[in-house]
């Protein structure tokens, strides 16, 4: 059997990870589902891990979830962090620029060198480019990175201009990196379906959902200040699907 937590996993989430999972693991126990005794780390394929049979529990993206993995995987739960401006169980995109870039309005950077995470990533690719349609634009992506810290580090660093991450990494690198004070917010997109839980195709997804609910309740004060869970919720599948998927990077024309 095996479990992941991989989408917010910062060197200081990491221990407060740990002990959200054995909470979990001993509520399935518990319950009569076996668990892994730890979570596992540095998967290579992330797309693969996911789709693994004997897949007790894992955080995935809201895109991959509609475009590949809906039909292959159970819809488990849905965390709520608590994000400002968003719903129960929402997040969205922001959009960072470096301090002393003069533009102001989103629509400014049209032409901006655009760094982009991943092809299916929500909020650092669908999310972006879905708000930016509705400007009447889309972004040119010119640098993939491979995190929401590296497209955040490229834009510090002079290689783009402009990036959007996720609010909930956007709070942990606020926190974790004093280097982030040179970057400015320059808009938010609508808030989507924050990151939801999964497992095996099959799975007993109640049983999971009470082992989370309870495993939150658990946590000790600074744990869950740590991870920003607040609590789970159920949204159904039709939520996620029902969000755009834009062009693919490789479809632009640079």
């Amino acid at each position: 059997m095996i479990a992941s937590l991989p989408m917010y996993d910062l060197p200081d989430c990491r221990d407060a990870n740990d002990r959200y999972w054995a909470l979990i693991r001993d509520g399935l126990r518990s319950a009569g589902v076996s668990a892994p005794d730890a979570i596992t780390r540095g998967m290579p394929d992330l797309m693969q891990h996911w789709q693994q049979p004997d897949l007790v529990l894992s955080q995935t993206c809201g895109f991959p979830f509609r475009a590949v993995l809906h039909g292959k995987v159970t819809l488990v739960a849905t965390p709520d962090y608590g994000l400002e401006g968003c719903p129960p169980g929402y997040y969205q995109s922001v959009f960072i620029a470096r301090h002393d870039d003069p533009r102001r309005a989103l629509a400014d950077f049209r032409p901006a060198r655009f760094a982009y995470n991943d092809a299916l990533s929500q909020s650092g690719w669908a999310a972006p480019q879905n708000h930016a349609a509705h400007l009447g634009f889309q972004f040119t992506p010119v640098i993939k990175t491979g995190g929401h810290a590296l497209s955040a580090r490229a834009v510090l660093d002079g290689q783009a201009d402009l990036a959007a991450v996720d609010a909930m990494t956007w709070r942990l690198l606020q926190r974790n990196d004093p280097g982030m004070a040179a970057l400015k917010v320059v808009d938010r997109t609508e808030p989507t379906p924050c990151l939801p839980y999964i497992a095996a195709s099959g799975g007993t997804p109640k049983v999971t959902f009470d082992a989370i609910a309870a495993a939150i309740l658990a946590l000790a004060p600074v744990d869950r200040a740590a991870l920003g869970l607040r609590r789970i919720l159920y949204i159904p599948a039709m939520a996620y699907l029902a969000v755009p998927i834009p062009a693919a990077p490789d479809q632009f024309v640079h």
